[in-house]
């Protein structure tokens, strides 16, 4: 208990006096998880609505494939990540290992089978009310595709905030591919595991406050900016 209200205590005052290294990890932090939430949402977003939509065949394959996805050990993925950007990698070229990036790519292949499934099952749900409509109208695959997306944009954010929150306490692939390099690569959650491991738990306490108290201001924000509330749906 004591710990706990000590790590409070810090993550107030790291807080109110402005630490410069708390602001630039959780700066970093945000930057490298918005990044990746918005690429792997352009992916998954209009994949998982042409999986509701589009019948062909291996579909049920595809589905399958991405719920199992959903699952799959982020430190798996950050060593497969590791792989390929080494020197000795087919990407090595680019040297983009212990870089931000190199951290944007493994959360981007963590996060993208999560948004693409809640996606596919919201949307799936949508099609059958539209289908007959959308049908009936003559419309193209684009055009019943893009009229999904706009009116089931509520249950998109939904699957976003989900990327969203497995992308911004995500650790183990990002200390693989990141290597946790002060002012480099040092994001919250490798902050917090550093500290820990050093036995600062005050301090990696108040990290983790800090880190909570983001992902809720992030939460919040994009509830209000998509006026959820406003129209008594939150």
């Amino acid at each position: 208990m004591f710990d706990i209200i000590e790590g409070l205590k810090a993550a107030i005052w790291l807080i109110i006096t402005f630490d410069p290294e708390l602001w630039e990890i959780s700066l970093r932090s945000l930057r490298v998880t918005l990044t990746a939430l918005v690429v792997a949402s352009l992916i998954a977003m209009p994949l998982g609505t042409y999986l509701a939509v589009q019948r062909f065949r291996y579909r049920r394959v595809i589905i399958a494939m991405i719920n199992a996805l959903m699952g799959l050990p982020p430190v798996v993925v950050g060593l497969v990540v590791y792989i390929l950007l080494s020197r000795s990698g087919p990407f090595g070229v680019l040297d983009l290992l212990f870089t931000p990036t190199a951290m944007i790519i493994a959360q981007v292949v963590i996060i993208t089978p999560v948004i693409a499934s809640i996606a596919h099952q919201s949307m799936r749900e949508l099609w059958a009310e539209y289908h007959d409509l959308l049908i009936s109208l003559n419309t193209t695959k684009s055009q019943r595709i893009m009229t999904l997306i706009r009116d089931g944009r509520r249950n998109l954010l939904t699957a976003a905030l989900a990327g969203f929150g497995r992308a911004i306490g995500e650790v183990g692939a990002i200390m693989i591919v990141g290597g946790n390099i002060d002012q480099v690569t040092r994001v919250l959650t490798t902050a917090i595991a550093l500290e820990t491991g050093k036995g600062d738990f005050a301090l990696a306490l108040g990290l983790g406050f800090v880190l909570i108290g983001i992902a809720v201001v992030v939460n919040i924000a994009i509830h209000t900016l998509s006026r959820t509330e406003r129209e008594g749906r939150w």
